[in-house]
């Protein structure tokens, strides 16, 4: 894989890229980096496929943006840019993968820019108001949401720095029970938030979803416009049976919030970083979905 650079939406992301032919964009989750496609990237490109992985905004490399904003949206418009900024295969319109936060960037990008994606998958999410829903009517859920709220205190972001981001490392394996990261997976996710303003911008995502005063009240309106809207091209949710995260029976039922055609595989070995604890068969459902 080689890195590249690419300017979009007013920032300078870097990437991962490999492969020739249709864009596929790849957007990584927290707390992660586009290391952790290792399994998929390579699989895309021998099947013909252009696999980019940014890093996403915040995460180092790639820029802090200046207006320090990290709603959901944002994301959702850097996928959008992104995809200008590459460009496709013969005009073609690029494919999104994303696993947890990439996941709502992808699922907002399929609803700003429909014309310009052919389909998306969602790994470890499930619709973003059976999410919310979960989270305010279910006990189990919020139990597991708990470090959502943490994040809210003024001194998470010490919190989760300290003793080398230890703290990182226990979400990791409480969300994939009994599932060893692979080596330097943890110490390149520490290397993208090693300055603390990567730290704050990990965290930011997680801020502006309660705090109006992190929130940009554009965006904010675009964002409650999004809502009523339902992506117009088919889609792939994977979760896993063991998440740790967000429960499996969350996203029971999804399919109805997507009228054009969703596809819901459950796999019972794996938590929440499916595509590292479950590669093959992950990337098989990925290729069959994307070469339809």
């Amino acid at each position: 894989m080689r890195r590249i650079e690419i300017k979009a939406n007013g920032l300078t992301f870097r990437a991962l890229a490999e492969g020739e032919g249709p864009l596929v964009l790849l957007l990584h989750g927290f707390p992660d980096t586009p290391y952790t496609f290792r399994e998929l990237i390579p699989v895309l490109a021998r099947a013909g496929y252009r696999a980019v992985a940014p890093w996403m905004r915040g995460y180092a490399p790639t820029e802090i943006p200046v207006d320090g904003n990290y709603q959901a949206v944002s994301l959702g418009q850097d996928a959008v840019a992104l995809i200008d900024a590459i460009g496709g295969d013969d005009g073609e319109r690029a494919a999104v993968i994303g696993h947890d936060w990439g996941a709502s960037a992808a699922f907002l990008a399929s609803l700003l820019a429909p014309e310009k994606i052919s389909r998306f998958s969602m790994l470890a999410l499930p619709h973003p108001a059976q999410f919310l829903m979960a989270l305010s009517g279910s006990y189990l859920q919020s139990k597991r949401s708990w470090y959502m709220y943490f994040f809210q205190l003024p001194f998470a972001v010490d919190a989760v720095r300290s003793e080398d981001f230890r703290f990182l490392g226990k979400l990791w394996r409480d969300w994939s029970p009994g599932f060893e990261p692979p080596p330097g997976l943890l110490e390149e996710m520490r290397d993208s938030l090693k300055e603390p303003e990567n730290t704050e911008a990990a965290l930011g995502v997680y801020r502006a979803l309660f705090d109006p005063a992190r929130q940009d009240p554009e965006r904010t309106k675009l964002q409650d416009e999004l809502a009523a809207r339902t992506p117009e091209c088919s889609a792939l949710a994977i979760v896993g049976a063991k998440d740790g995260c967000i429960g499996v029976e969350v996203s029971e039922g999804m399919e109805a919030f997507f009228p054009a055609g969703l596809e819901r595989h459950v796999i019972a070995s794996a938590g929440h970083f499916l595509h590292l604890e479950a590669p093959g068969e992950v990337s098989r459902l990925l290729l069959e979905f994307l070469n339809r």
